[in-house]
């Protein structure tokens, strides 16, 4: 299985955060290929930006992720136009631009998304967290 994170999966299991509960962690450490999207970067960016409390992220907390992401074997998945287009076919389940595009992402991709977010899962596309 290929399996995009979403961005609070990459907070909590870059940091180790209890909230990531075992049954996702059991699906992180069983996925074939653990992908990644810059969008998920620009989420962290903004919301850093907008001091957001559960974003209150050290001063490289850029290149502290993606190195952890990494060694965590993960690949990143550049965001294409393609992706963008799909973003103007997907229905109003969700109004989060981040989520938006990681969702078009999946689609094209034929990824399964790791999410805990219930507004994804009611898109067409496969979608874990137990």
């Amino acid at each position: 299985m290929r399996l995009l994170l979403d961005t609070h999966v990459i907070l909590w299991m870059v940091s180790d955060d209890l909230r990531l509960p075992e049954a996702a962690r059991r699906i992180i450490r069983d996925a074939d290929q653990l992908v990644y999207s810059p969008v998920s970067f620009w989420e962290m960016a903004i919301k850093t930006s907008l001091k957001k409390t559960d974003f209150q992220l050290s001063p490289n907390w850029g290149s502290r992720i993606e190195g952890e992401l990494r060694y965590n074997g993960a690949i990143k998945l550049n965001i294409e136009i393609r992706h963008c287009i799909k973003v103007s076919t997907l229905p109003w389940h969700h109004r989060d631009p981040f989520d938006r595009l990681l969702v078009a992402q999946a689609i094209e991709e034929d990824l399964t998304l790791l999410s805990r977010d219930e507004n994804i899962s009611q898109y067409d596309l496969k979608v874990l967290w137990e």
